[in-house]
């Protein structure tokens, strides 16, 4: 039956149906056009130290890092083709009370961060673009950099740079994404948000130096734990301290997230 030959409440039952497809259409051309930026492999010297008293250098494989942070318009977009993950919809076990809290649904806040978004919904969102959340070394790695070196962490004028935004209130209204890039072509790694990281509950803190060699947690402890109490790094265990705070469900005013990208097996050949 061709539309001009259906009543009124037919076609709107028919137009009501098209809906979930079209957002979800919209949200698949949105994803293709989100600038993923490449990181070339590496190696670094992690503040966590990968467990082992010697600090070695952790190796970081090659893969690719949302340009900026995942904003409100972006997530709203995601949230109407998705609607198990508005406000109110996600179960309590995905996302806490204050999940979502204070989102700004209008034309001039869609350009700034997200924040209060879950883990779980996070997770959720990057999977929607065929993506993942980055892990804590590889967030560390690209968050090393400034604008003309992979790694600025002895710079102290960079390190007080970083240091500055953490005593400004988080009262303060946020600006859109974006600004200068770092040598990767990152942006706001500093300066904005917190980000989640897939793994941030490996971020342990262990009394027991029996799990100082343990490959599969991030953990530190004795001698490994020095290096987290050095000035110059003191941004950098902020931002461990409240993830390792955290469970999956929990949401905060300056949480949000960027998603990571692994090398396709067509990209590594």
């Amino acid at each position: 039956m061709r539309a001009s030959q259906m009543n009124a409440p037919a076609l709107g039952v028919a137009l009501l149906a098209l809906l979930p497809l079209l957002a979800a259409q919209t949200a698949q051309a949105a994803a293709a056009a989100v600038n993923y930026v490449p990181v070339p492999a590496g190696a670094f010297v992690s503040v966590l130290s990968g467990g082992s008293a010697a600090n070695a250098a952790v190796e970081v494989a090659p893969f690719a890092l949302r340009a900026t942070p995942v904003t409100n318009g972006e997530f709203i977009a995601f949230a109407a083709a998705h609607p198990e993950w508005q406000k109110g919809a996600a179960p309590a076990v995905f996302a806490d009370a204050s999940y979502l809290h204070g989102l700004d649904p209008s034309a001039a806040a869609a350009g700034q961060p997200v924040t209060s978004v879950s883990w779980f919904a996070a997770q959720a969102f990057c999977e929607s673009e065929g993506a993942r959340l980055p892990s804590w070394y590889e967030w560390e790695y690209v968050a090393a950099a400034d604008a003309g070196r992979r790694d600025a962490r002895r710079d102290p004028a960079w390190r007080a740079a970083i240091l500055s935004w953490y005593s400004q209130s988080s009262s303060l209204a946020r600006p859109d994404v974006g600004g200068a890039p770092n040598f990767y072509g990152v942006r706001n790694m500093h300066g904005l948000i917190w980000e989640w990281v897939d793994d941030f509950n490996a971020l342990l803190v262990s009394a027991d130096s029996r799990n100082q060699g343990d490959p599969d947690q991030l953990q530190f402890c004795g001698a490994g734990a020095i290096s987290l109490q050095d000035r110059e790094n003191y941004a950098v265990l902020m931002r461990i301290a409240l993830l390792s705070s955290l469970g999956g469900a929990d949401t905060t005013d300056n949480l949000g997230f960027r998603c990571a990208k692994s090398p396709t097996t067509e990209q590594t050949q």
